[in-house]
């Protein structure tokens, strides 16, 4: 697939990943996960959906929506890249050393024995042909966050959100199949705009822990920095800045939703629900005046039941012959 001309440098350089991912040929293809144990496979998916259950809320409900195999697939994804993401959470001893040992164990021919979550992802990717490179792209983008890095620029940190989030969304369109690679790039933008919306909603608890993911071009841009951040201080300065960022946020929402047309009809609702549910976190930040320093953004149940609706009524109005 050819990108426009007037696509913009940080979408052709997320494209040019993408494109390296699906034409890399180290794959090794397995017809099945053996097992001595037909219930040791079971389990290991089982244990991928507590997984799910624990950590992320949105992703279980959003899964929730579609077939059962379908199901157990996306949340062997999600537990895959929570063990990636994990391991660089500060909370663990030499997590380099882990995630290199992590990425040597999803380079074997056969799964890690005895390592539910890996049996169930291996599994899950021979099921559906996700391309390799992609989980190692995943994993380079949690490693990034093993130091404490700034990101000077958008491009910069777009390539993060890529790693850590495009790379996600790439590997579950091999799940919920996809008609035509044109689904590609929109894939790639709302990776970055569920991760920019977690960036923004996050900003409190980052700082907390040392991080910082905001661009310091675009902070300087409004008269703000580091500094002015971890005081924690919403001033209009910040109010302005931070409608800059949802702004494109939204817009990047707004650019990837034809691409749900172009995924298999069973898996729509579950990706349309996803985007609006984690829109409705960005609207939660406005109602309460950009204040991401003393509180979480989320959005409540009734809300939550809201946004399902209007994703079944956005899938509902894609025609029938496309995807």
């Amino acid at each position: 697939m050819i990108l426009e001309s007037t696509t913009p440098s940080w979408e052709q350089r997320l494209f040019m990943l993408a494109e390296e991912a699906l034409s890399s040929r180290r794959d090794v293809f397995l017809s099945d996960i053996q097992s001595e144990d037909s219930w040791s496979l079971l389990e290991a998916y089982a244990a991928c959906e507590a997984i799910t259950a624990q950590y992320s809320r949105s992703f279980y409900l959003a899964s929730s929506l579609l077939p059962a195999e379908k199901r157990r697939a996306m949340r062997a994804l999600y537990a895959f890249c929570r063990t990636a993401d994990n391991l660089a959470d500060g909370k663990v001893e030499q997590p380099g050393k882990k995630l290199r040992h992590l990425r040597e164990s999803i380079l074997a021919v056969r799964p890690v024995g005895g390592d539910a979550v890996l049996t169930a992802w291996a599994d899950t990717r021979i099921r559906y042909q996700i391309p390799l490179r992609y989980a190692e792209q995943l994993i380079d983008g949690v490693e990034h966050d093993l130091v404490l890095r700034r990101y000077p620029t958008f491009e910069d940190l777009s390539v993060y959100c890529y790693g850590v989030a495009s790379t996600v969304g790439l590997m579950s369109m091999h799940i919920t199949g996809f008609s035509d690679q044109r689904a590609i790039p929109q894939a790639i933008k709302l990776g970055v705009a569920l991760q920019l919306t977690n960036i923004l909603r996050d900003v409190g608890e980052d700082r907390r822990l040392g991080r910082f993911y905001l661009p310091l071009d675009e902070l300087a841009s409004f008269g703000l920095d580091e500094k002015d951040v971890n005081a924690g201080i919403v001033n209009e300065r910040w109010r302005a800045f931070m409608r800059f960022q949802i702004a494109r946020t939204r817009r990047l929402y707004t650019e990837a939703m034809p691409g749900i047309a172009l995924i298999h009809r069973d898996g729509r609702f579950a990706v349309a629900a996803a985007a609006i549910l984690y829109m409705g976190i960005l609207d939660d930040i406005e109602a309460h005046d950009y204040d991401v320093f003393s509180r979480r953004a989320h959005v409540n149940r009734g809300l939550k039941m809201a946004a399902l609706l209007r994703a079944y009524l956005y899938t509902k109005k894609i025609p029938a012959q496309e995807g």
